[in-house]
């Protein structure tokens, strides 16, 4: 299924039902007065979060969602009936905004959370509404109120406690896939992702967490270089960042630190949040550097990187030093956990539910 982060829509309320000017007419019954109903309300349009969708693919091509106008009042004092609300189900992490102004009209963070995107309008009065002891056959009715019409832009950040952050071919795709139960596509050439993949890690018997891939960031993603900086939106829910290094690079020109710094640049570019963020160093494919050098070309990268943080050295294919940087990342998110506020959700359960994006 391709995966759809952003889609625009536009919904529409029904209107109210007109209320109904009648009189009973009946054999027998010379005075029977007014018994006009009044018109049933419109529809209304919710939006809920499923947590068995990913993508917001549904809303790439149907594009217009309208509600049933409530039906007009009768005579013998029927009102008309109230039409149906819609439901419009969106994956869990969905930011609604109105298109036109921009503003954030819900944010849809649990499963099941239900919120009202457009009201339907109120029915209008029958005439047996306005009948008084002064004015005992009136003929007033008032028309049904419209319903609300909005155009909606639909943006998708997904839930995850870590996201993984690298060059193309840093191998963020393969960490994922030998931690977790995600399986995304695996290549020996750049940009084999092509969006973000979720995946989550058992740490032990009620011990997991989620962990997000996205597409390779390169120098330059600000003025559009590959796949720009589209999907560093979804790093912006999560705890910790993990700062994937290929530490072998096949081309022996390319210089590991120039690339960790461009990476960091670009971050720091799209959101000066995402750059405070708690970052991890992972030096990858150590595998490839030979035994002897090991100590002393990380020593090298982290001095000249001038990093001050955890630094962690892993070789993702051969499954070395997973353990370690697994548990450590579970410490550092159940730490975050217990210092959440008592009146926020901490632990999202629904990242955790699904499997892979």
């Amino acid at each position: 299924m391709k995966f759809v982060d952003e889609a625009t829509i536009d919904i529409a309320a029904g209107n109210g039902g007109a209320g109904c000017v009648s009189f009973r007419r009946e054999k027998f019954i010379p005075f029977g007065g007014p018994n006009g109903g009044d018109g049933g309300r419109g529809g209304s349009v919710y939006a809920i979060g499923d947590r068995n969708l990913n993508t917001l693919i549904d809303y790439r091509y149907a594009r217009r969602h309208e509600a049933r106008n409530g039906e007009p009042g009768r005579g013998s004092d029927q009102f008309g009936a109230a039409a149906d609300d819609i439901v419009l189900r969106m994956p869990v992490g969905t930011i609604i905004k109105d298109a036109e102004t921009g503003e954030v009209l819900a944010e849809l963070l649990a499963p099941d959370e239900l919120v009202l995107l457009a009201k339907g309008g109120d029915g209008g009065f029958g005439n047996m509404h306005y009948k008084t002891s002064t004015n005992r056959a009136p003929r007033q009715k008032t028309p049904g109120w419209p319903g609300e019409q909005k155009k909606l832009k639909l943006e998708l950040r997904v839930l995850a406690d870590v996201g993984l952050l690298g060059m193309p071919n840093a191998g963020k795709s393969t960490l994922i896939a030998a931690i977790s139960n995600a399986r995304p596509k695996i290549a020996d050439y750049p940009f084999t992702t092509l969006h973000p993949n979720l995946g989550v890690v058992r740490a032990g018997p009620e011990r997991s967490f989620v962990v997000a891939d996205i597409p390779g960031l390169i120098e330059g993603a600000s003025e559009g270089a590959g796949l720009g900086h589209q999907f560093l939106r979804h790093l912006q829910r999560t705890r910790l960042l993990l700062h994937i290094v290929d530490l072998a690079p096949f081309d022996e020109a390319v210089d590991p630190v120039a690339q960790a710094k461009a990476i960091v640049k670009e971050l720091r570019k799209y959101d000066e949040s995402l750059y405070e963020k708690p970052r991890w160093l992972v030096l990858n494919k150590l595998d490839m550097v030979p035994a002897e050098e090991r100590e002393a070309r990380v020593k090298d990268f982290v001095k000249r990187l001038r990093w001050k943080g955890p630094v962690f050295q892993i070789s993702a294919l051969a499954r070395n030093g997973l353990d370690p940087l697994v548990q450590s990342i579970y410490e550092h998110v159940a730490a975050h956990v217990e210092k959440a506020p008592p009146d926020v959700d901490p632990r999202f359960e629904a990242s955790v539910g699904g499997a892979d994006a």
